[in-house]
């Protein structure tokens, strides 16, 4: 019989080489001797965790947290592990346990903070934001999140709090992004929009002072991706029907339709999902550091299409709970739409558009996941504005290169006729009428995007020409999408 104590080491040692494949194995062949070893069990459940297994790495960390539950790391790895599953009201739970092991850990009053926000309850994430503040105030992404969490007033804001802290740390870049963009989403909801821009333009430019944006190989890229075609000799993609895809540039409906499809009873949601991407990446064999250039377009017209598409079912599909349609909604899977097309042929695509200068300011007024090069555009205005134009003449290309393909959803359309919109959408993706598709902010399951505040009131005119409010700093914005579009 083999020493489990071995297997135990060897366990460690890849976890340390970052090997979750061989850390989960050596932790398994330590369980089939010692069931109930809860160090067994938490290795266990971190590999899995890492490699994307939800189920796995819940099943592994509920056994460790019972095992050990004096450890705080048990319950907030189980609920990492829960909210990859889909189970965000029990990731709220475990956080909860978590929080009772070490009330003073201002780390975990975040987290829990943003579960919260993502499951609809969004006093009491609130006030695990100021809970997060009090303990420790240099967090400062829970000062955005907690500007981002409700529109405020005159009488109940931050902006005193968020000044004082600026003069105090404003020569840390990353204090000063947060709280430049905090204190410009808060003078925005008291209408003092000429200093909020000043300070949104403030707070993206401290990021991009540290992260220089490669603008060269994003037009290289674009250029690359409007040179993909079909080809009549490729049959070869997965034939699955279940996967659809709602994509376009962020902030502009992807998060709205997405609820709108999630609340009939026959779709369930997988979230922003970077399988497609991933697989793409690894199938190509490219190895440069994005996730998409020319290279790797270039590489990808070599690729098995039916593998493709298989690989990203079987990454995705366990997410899906065997509903009959589940809905991909990461924004920039417009990059692969064409690719999408040939490995997913009978996969329905959804397109959704937005008025340009609204596109650019609601992606430069965001901030969206700083350290992905998806986004690395948005920390400037005009390369905000030649980004939007790169989309929209790649759309042109994929609706000329693969028609009748994907739905193109005009955001201000569906906001002016609710209904009629939804029943395209719903024929699109071949769903008979259901009456509640069009009460999505009802729907109850978790949100994990920046828009899952807004999807909880029901569908409004207030974003549509928000651009307006800022239109004398818009100028020369203006002049470059006026002057791209004529082109």
């Amino acid at each position: 019989m083999s020493d489990p104590a071995a297997h135990y080491r060897e366990a460690v040692a890849a976890y340390g080489r970052g090997d979750m494949a061989r850390t989960l194995a050596e932790s398994r062949s330590v369980l089939r001797q010692l069931p109930d070893n809860a160090a067994a069990h938490a290795l266990a459940g971190v590999a899995a965790l890492r490699l994307g297994m939800a189920a796995d790495a819940v099943t592994h960390l509920r056994e460790a947290e019972a095992g050990d539950p004096s450890r705080v790391d048990h319950p907030v790895q189980l609920a990492n592990a829960l909210q990859l599953a889909g189970d965000s009201v029990g990731a709220v739970a475990a956080l909860r346990r978590a929080l009772a092991l070490a009330p003073g850990d201002a780390g975990l009053h975040l987290h829990l903070a943003t579960l919260l926000t993502f499951t609809g309850e969004l006093d009491a994430a609130v006030a695990a934001y100021e809970a997060c503040l009090e303990r420790d105030p240099t967090q400062w992404q829970a000062h955005l999140a907690l500007a981002q969490a409700r529109r405020w007033t005159a009488d109940d804001n931050h902006v005193t709090r968020l000044r004082g802290l600026l003069a105090r740390h404003g020569s840390e870049a990353q204090a000063r992004m947060y709280l430049e963009l905090a204190l410009a989403k808060e003078l925005e909801d008291l209408g003092e929009y000429p200093e909020a821009f000043a300070h949104y333009t403030a707070g993206k430019a401290a990021h991009r002072a540290r992260r220089p944006y490669d603008a060269a190989g994003d037009r290289a890229m674009f250029e690359a991706l409007r040179r993909v075609a079909p080809r009549d000799d490729d049959k070869s993609g997965d034939p699955a029907a279940d996967p659809v895809f709602v994509l376009g540039l962020p902030r502009t409906g992807t998060t709205l339709v997405d609820r709108i499809l999630s609340s009939h009873p026959q779709v369930r949601s997988v979230g922003e999902r970077y399988d497609f991407a991933r697989v793409l990446k690894q199938a190509s064999g490219v190895r440069s550091p994005h996730p998409l250039d020319a290279a790797t377009v270039a590489a990808a017209e070599a690729l098995d299409w039916g593998r493709v598409g298989a690989a990203y079912l079987q990454a995705v599909r366990p997410l899906a709970g065997g509903a009959g349609r589940f809905v991909d909604k990461l924004p920039h899977n417009f990059l692969y739409l064409g690719f999408i097309a040939r490995a997913l042929p009978n996969a329905r695509i959804v397109c959704l558009r937005r008025d340009p200068m609204d596109a650019c300011v609601a992606n430069f007024r965001q901030l969206l996941s700083p350290d992905m090069p998806f986004f690395d555009y948005s920390f400037d205005l005009l390369d905000t504005g030649r980004y939007v134009l790169e989309f929209e003449r790649l759309v042109a290309h994929w609706r000329e290169a693969f028609p009748g393909r994907f739905l193109e959803l005009q955001y201000e359309d569906l906001v002016a006729d609710q209904a009629g919109q939804t029943r395209r959408l719903l024929e699109h993706c071949g769903l008979p009428w259901d009456d509640a598709c069009l009460a999505f902010e009802r729907n109850r399951a978790a949100v994990a995007t920046a828009s899952a505040v807004q999807v909880r009131e029901p569908l409004h005119r207030d974003a549509v020409g928000r651009w307006r409010r800022y239109a004398p700093q818009l100028t020369e914005l203006q002049a470059l999408l006026d002057a791209g579009q004529a082109a």
